[in-house]
């Protein structure tokens, strides 16, 4: 600084006191001498007049390459000998925040937080969970999808063996229906044999067999012919007898039918009737007869049916087939290849070969109706 400049000068409250003069009694206190006792207070010594400090002229100032307000080109320079004032320097105040609420204040700058790491771990789990579950449920849609289409295949497939399966059974029907047709003279034997039995009525015989359903309070239904019992019902006699190898079973005649020669038999025995057909025999038609020629049992013969005849004089019907017969046959079952009864063996024309004559079963079954 220049000696003799104050900066403080000129501005209020910056006053320096004046130093004081020496005293004029030559003490070196610098305090005025004490009145006298009764004279009048003086007034002191003024101070004398301060001279404001001299500053030395500032520099030229550099050129400006602007002027305008506040610029150096339009600022003014004190003159020597007039007092210089510092320009007080601003100070840079703390921020002033209205009040929140205040209309027009700006809100308060946000506190930086601290990351909270379990929260971030519990959003990255979720959103894994929640990928995880839409690609189960996509898996699941494809898998539901696939199932569909599968179930469509197997209902496409059970129509199709369904209507493969009908075609089957079609095809077996017709297989069995000419299997059935087909003749088997061993197969039909085996299932008649254990219904036919040899008769035994007083001194004449012949065949009888089981037929239909079971008798009325048990025991078996069985046909032959009238001739064959005529002996026994003309003399007032019932019992009879029916025999399979080596048993013997008593039997009662219950009807008979003279004119188209046929009888009624009931044993107290259960056996298995055969069935009778439904359908009239026709020529051409492979049959089988069993019975007893001559006591011969379990015998079997077989031939075509040759016709089907209306006896002269106004007989019964006849089927002429050519199974070779003898005396001991009257009264057997006349079989078709469908194992069932067409006639019952009545008779042979004598002195011919291959010319034999049946009841149709029809007679019999319309007659006593126990077929």
């Amino acid at each position: 600084m220049t000696a003799g400049y104050d900066p403080y000068a000129g501005q209020p409250g910056n006053q320096q006191p004046a130093p004081s003069p020496p005293p004029a009694d030559g003490s070196e206190t610098g305090q005025p001498p004490a009145p006298e006792a009764g004279a009048p207070a003086r007034p002191g010594p003024l101070p004398p007049k301060m001279e404001p400090p001299q500053l030395a002229p500032p520099p030229p100032a550099a050129p400006q390459p602007w002027s305008g307000p506040g610029s150096p080109a339009t600022q003014s320079w004190p003159t020597p000998g007039s007092p210089v004032v510092a320009a007080p320097q601003p100070r840079s105040a703390p921020p002033v925040h209205p009040p929140a609420g205040f209309p027009g204040a700006a809100p308060p700058p946000a506190a930086r937080r601290r990351v909270s790491w379990p929260g971030v771990v519990a959003l990255v789990l979720a959103l894994f969970l929640a990928v995880v579950a839409g690609l189960q449920a996509v898996q699941i849609n494809n898998l539901a999808d696939q199932l569909a289409a599968a179930d469509d295949r197997l209902a496409d497939a059970q129509a199709s063996d369904g209507s493969r399966f009908e075609g089957l059974e079609g095809r077996t029907g017709e297989l069995e229906k000419q299997a059935g047709d087909v003749f088997n003279p061993e197969a039909i034997s085996t299932v008649a044999l254990p219904s036919v039995f040899r008769v035994s009525a007083g001194n004449s015989g012949g065949t009888a067999f089981a037929v239909g359903k079971p008798a009325e309070g048990g025991g078996t239904n069985l046909l032959t012919n009238y001739h064959v019992v005529e002996s026994v019902w003309t003399s007032g006699g019932r019992e009879v007898f029916i025999e399979r190898r080596d048993q013997r079973f008593p039997a009662m005649i219950v009807r008979v039918d003279e004119r188209n020669d046929v009888a009624q038999l009931v044993t107290t025995g259960a056996f298995t009737g055969l069935v009778t057909a439904t359908e009239p025999v026709k020529s051409g038609q492979q049959v089988v007869v069993v019975g007893a020629p001559l006591g011969l049992e379990d015998s079997v013969t077989t031939g075509v049916v040759s016709a089907f005849r209306t006896m002269p004089g106004g007989g019964p019907s006849m089927i002429q087939f050519d199974a070779p017969i003898n005396p001991g046959n009257s009264g057997g079952p006349v079989i078709n290849g469908a194992k069932q009864v067409v006639g019952i063996a009545t008779a042979k024309v004598a002195d011919a070969e291959g010319v034999g004559l049946a009841i149709p079963i029809a007679t019999a079954c319309d007659g006593f109706q126990i077929c």
